[in-house]
């Protein structure tokens, strides 16, 4: 496609810095950059007609990591650094809060998060009890107070055990809201964003990076990837697109649920909106088959997401799904995202593991402030 005289001066001359990817990240980049350089002119280029990885196909879990995922990190990891994964995790949050104020995101901590455990997993089970005051000591610097507590089965979960462990700072997000709230601050700001471009490759030359889109290309003077899940595709970095198949309910009557909930480790979650069961997960049930770029859903795994509803979940209460969705989250062996140069006009910020909503506003400000 040719440019026009006017396009190509308008949106892709002298642009200052060029940031790949507008979720969380990307956005979050932006906004530093133009508080860094007012006059700076900033493009954000996104793939899809809505920043589509998994920024606004997410389930909204304003979260820190699960009692069992805090110990099963413990295993592998230093008893500081896992504190400093939470540590970041909490900050993360407060800073998208202090970005962007609680009401436009419909954000609210008041029901808590609840790790619920089945009744097969009464191992587990017990080892989170038996090391609820170890990672309450170990995290009490972070919360200044226990983040764990046990909490009865109030809501009548079937198959599960008696007890659920709650951290009560853990809260739930639009992610609509948030992230129309996002983009509107960045647009007000003075940054412009273009939809429907996707990046190919760029090329690094002396004092400038050539973008090589779909449609064009043109010349940046810095270059930020900020792609998560898709990383792989546009540089080196080891980052695995990990796909996260989610559906809703129709609004059931009465709905008396209400928080964020970890299932099985994990690897399911669910929680209420608008009078609604939104869940997500079942990665675990095929992994290699996960490792996608491709949207998309599969019978295995939504069958699962729906079996878990009818025995578990609402067991006593008739329901229909109304939607069903994926998202790609990037994932790696380490939980640290990928905040770094690349080469000397080019950085990237990627590999959110799956917690973008709480560290990706914090990964974001790093890495505007790579720039010298």
């Amino acid at each position: 496609m040719n440019l026009s005289y006017w396009e190509y001066k308008t949106w892709l001359s002298n642009i200052d810095f060029t940031i790949v990817g507008s979720g969380i990240v990307g956005l979050n980049c932006a906004l530093h950059l133009k508080k860094q350089y007012p006059k700076a002119k900033i493009l954000v280029l996104e793939r899809g007609q809505f920043p589509q990885g998994a920024s606004t196909k997410n389930a909204g879990f304003a979260c820190f990591g699960s009692v069992s995922e805090v110990l099963s990190d413990l295993k592998n990891h230093p008893e500081e650094e896992v504190r400093q994964l939470v540590l970041k995790r909490w900050e993360g949050i407060q800073l998208l809060r202090e970005n962007l104020g609680d009401k436009p995101m419909e954000y609210q901590n008041h029901c808590g998060g609840h790790e619920v455990f089945l009744k097969e997993q009464a191992d587990l089970y017990e080892d989170c009890l038996d090391n609820l005051d170890r990672v309450n000591t170990l995290l009490r610097p972070v919360f200044g107070t226990d983040a764990f507590l046990v909490h009865p089965n109030t809501f009548n979960f079937n198959g599960v055990q008696k007890n659920y462990v709650t951290n009560p700072f853990e809260g739930q997000i639009n992610t609509g809201k948030m992230m129309k709230s996002l983009l509107a601050k960045v647009q007000n700001s003075g940054v412009t964003i273009l939809n429907a471009i996707g990046v190919d490759s760029y090329q690094e030359n002396i004092d400038h990076v050539v973008v090589k889109t779909e449609q064009f290309e043109f010349k940046t003077n810095k270059l930020f990837v900020a792609t998560n899940g898709f990383a792989s595709q546009l540089i080196g970095e080891t980052v695995k697109p990990a796909r996260a198949q989610v559906l809703i309910t129709k609004p059931i009557e009465n709905l008396s649920i209400k928080g964020t909930f970890h299932l099985d480790e994990g690897y399911y979650y669910f929680r209420n909106i608008d009078n609604r069961i939104l869940l997500g997960g079942g990665r675990n049930l095929d992994f290699k088959g996960e490792e996608t770029t491709s949207f998309g859903e599969t019978t295995l795994i939504q069958n699962r997401l729906e079996n878990i509803l009818q025995t578990v979940i609402l067991p006593n209460t008739p329901f229909e799904i109304d939607l069903r969705w994926s998202g790609i989250m990037g994932i790696g062996n380490q939980k640290k995202p990928i905040v770094k140069q690349l080469a000397n006009n080019v950085f990237c910020g990627v590999r959110m593991g799956g917690m973008g909503i709480a560290i990706g506003s914090l990964v974001g400000r790093e890495l505007a402030n790579l720039v010298n």
